[in-house]
């Protein structure tokens, strides 16, 4: 009897706004982390761009916890869903730990590797936000949600090639004459190999939905 009443409910549709509220301030962080990685004087106001949309989207993050609680009848199970909201919250807050070691570190040069990382970066958060839009009609776009994981995995694979091939040239051109350039260019080749970790995460929470709900 309680299945046939809750099949009859409305389902919270707001949770939706939510995840594509939050995909969009991971957007807005990766537009300014690559804009940070082509260096120069903007590189503290882009550190700052990072931190802020950070904060914004730790608001969301706390807004969709909160309706999770209040919430009678979800889109799907509530862990699924503080799964993917931390998923989504964890990838911007790598930006910031990002930006923040920048910060430390006073770099304002950076190599055309973390450059190239940056764009894979880009392209991830704006196929995660296309991605998250699909859970508006799961069923119906549950083979270009599969896709759009696979795309993300892809994504981060090459990530991990460029990471490695850019510690070789950095290892290569600072050798024992700079050890600390390598140490702090190998410290922000982590943590932008994170970020892009980050978004296979979210990408694995939204794959993990669609088998749960099929």
């Amino acid at each position: 009897m309680l299945g046939w009443f809750q099949a009859l409910m409305p389902k919270e549709e707001r949770f939706f706004d939510l995840f594509s509220a939050h995909a969009e301030t991971l957007v807005k962080g990766a537009e300014a982390l690559r804009e940070l990685l082509d260096g120069g004087a903007g590189v503290a106001d882009c550190c700052a761009r990072i931190i802020r949309h950070e904060h914004e989207a730790d608001l969301v993050t706390r807004e969709t916890l909160l309706a999770v609680r209040r919430t009678f009848i979800t889109p799907f199970d509530r862990v699924d869903i503080q799964g993917l909201a931390t998923s989504l919250d964890d990838a911007i807050d790598q930006m910031q730990k990002t930006a923040k070691t920048i910060t430390l570190y006073e770099v304002r040069d950076f190599e055309p590797k973390m450059r190239e990382m940056g764009d894979l970066i880009l392209q991830s958060s704006r196929r995660t936000v296309e991605g998250v839009g699909l859970l508006r009609a799961l069923r119906q776009n549950a083979a270009r949600l599969n896709a759009f994981a696979e795309e993300i995995t892809q994504l981060e694979e090459r990530a991990d090639a460029v990471h490695d091939d850019g510690l070789k040239v950095l290892f290569q051109r600072c050798g024992k004459a700079d050890a600390m350039g390598f140490i702090i260019g190998r410290d922000i080749y982590s943590h932008l190999e994170k970020v892009m970790d980050r978004f296979e995460d979210v990408a694995n929470h939204v794959s993990g939905i669609v088998i749960e709900q099929l």
